[in-house]
């Protein structure tokens, strides 16, 4: 499985926005500061997150961004999808006939695989912003 820093740090700076905001916009160079992100990746990844909905940007000396929707409302499967990353498991389509490996037929695993990827993507499905930000752990084992 692959996921990379642009879905991670998305809702690394969600998390920050979430626990800083108080009603004021939390600007990219402060979170950047706090998460060690670069501030120009920062900028990128909120492009995509404005026009998806998840932020609001608001102008002037004390600008920056808030959230869109209470966090409680915000998905983790839906930053992921606001900048375009896929959590899978498989290279190959559901869809498609053939196999991961080029084959005529999928690999042995295949199934094994293709399973865990409907947990993944299931377990972001239910947890939120406010789930991060209160630290809220109750599956842990």
């Amino acid at each position: 499985m692959k996921l990379t820093t642009k879905g991670r740090y998305a809702v690394m700076a969600l998390a920050d926005i979430a626990k800083f905001e108080s009603n004021n916009p939390v600007s990219l160079r402060d979170i950047s500061l706090r998460q060690g992100i670069s501030l120009l990746y920062l900028e990128q990844i909120f492009s995509m997150l404005k026009k998806n909905q998840i932020v609001q940007s608001v102008r002037g000396t004390n600008g920056g961004y808030k959230l869109a929707k209470n966090p409680e409302q915000i998905k983790i499967s839906n930053i992921f999808s606001a900048v375009q990353e896929n959590v899978k498991t498989v290279r190959c389509k559901k869809e498609s006939k053939k196999g991961c490996n080029g084959k005529s037929a999928k690999c042995i695993t295949h199934n094994l695989w293709d399973e865990l990827e409907v947990h993944i993507n299931d377990f972001f499905s239910k947890k939120n912003l406010s789930d991060l930000v209160k630290g809220k752990n109750e599956n842990r084992f």
